[in-house]
């Protein structure tokens, strides 16, 4: 069996949170928080990575200076000076063994267009470091994050080809949601409770 590690978030000023949930087949503990200035190598890489999957690692990345992506970040964040069609969000790095693993962005309400397709949390994991239980760990700990900021239970949509993103989503309690599938076609929508979130089968 895997050893059981305790899910720890960061927060943009460095203080620590233990959340209470746990992952499994990790060599060490997975750390959410928000990126640095001493990550934009890493950062910049994985999102080269993830760009040849035709993927946004860094999210409305437009090539600025990485000092000011973070602090748009920042302000997403809080909410300040967001079009018409953007929510806050926060966005948090992954980390282990102190390498960039994955990101995730947990947006603080549903826009319409979220509502159909991007669902409160969105993760992504590197390719070298995938089939290694990190995606199911930044789920679980984003549920925690997303509990934080008043959201009672989280929307996760997937393609409903990716049998990787579908087993981690309901390893993660998620409970698929019929009424909306005539929506969109190829999504599947589900919901998943933030504050004691199930485990569901492995």
């Amino acid at each position: 069996m895997g050893k059981r590690e305790k899910a720890v978030y960061t927060d943009p000023v460095g203080r620590s949170y233990r959340l209470g949930m746990s992952t499994t087949g990790l060599s060490d503990r997975v750390t959410l928080r928000a990126l640095r200035a001493a990550d934009e190598a890493s950062a910049l890489a994985a999102h080269a990575e993830l760009a040849d999957e035709d993927f946004d690692f860094l999210l409305h990345h437009d090539g600025t200076v990485f000092a000011d992506y973070l602090a748009t970040l920042k302000r997403m964040r809080f909410g300040e000076g967001l079009s018409p069609k953007q929510v806050p969000a926060t966005f948090l790095a992954a980390f282990s063994d102190g390498d960039l693993v994955g990101r995730v962005s947990i947006r603080h309400a549903l826009s319409e267009q979220l509502w159909r397709l991007g669902g409160h949390i969105g993760y992504a994991v590197r390719p070298q470091f995938r089939r290694q239980g990190f995606a199911t760990a930044i789920l679980r700990q984003s549920l925690g994050v997303a509990h934080e900021r008043g959201i009672e239970r989280a929307l996760v949509t997937c393609d409903d080809s990716n049998a990787g993103s579908i087993a981690t989503i309901e390893r993660c309690g998620g409970v698929l949601d019929h009424s909306e599938q005539t929506l969109v076609q190829h999504k599947l929508r589900y919901w998943i409770p933030t504050s004691t979130p199930r485990e569901g089968p492995r």
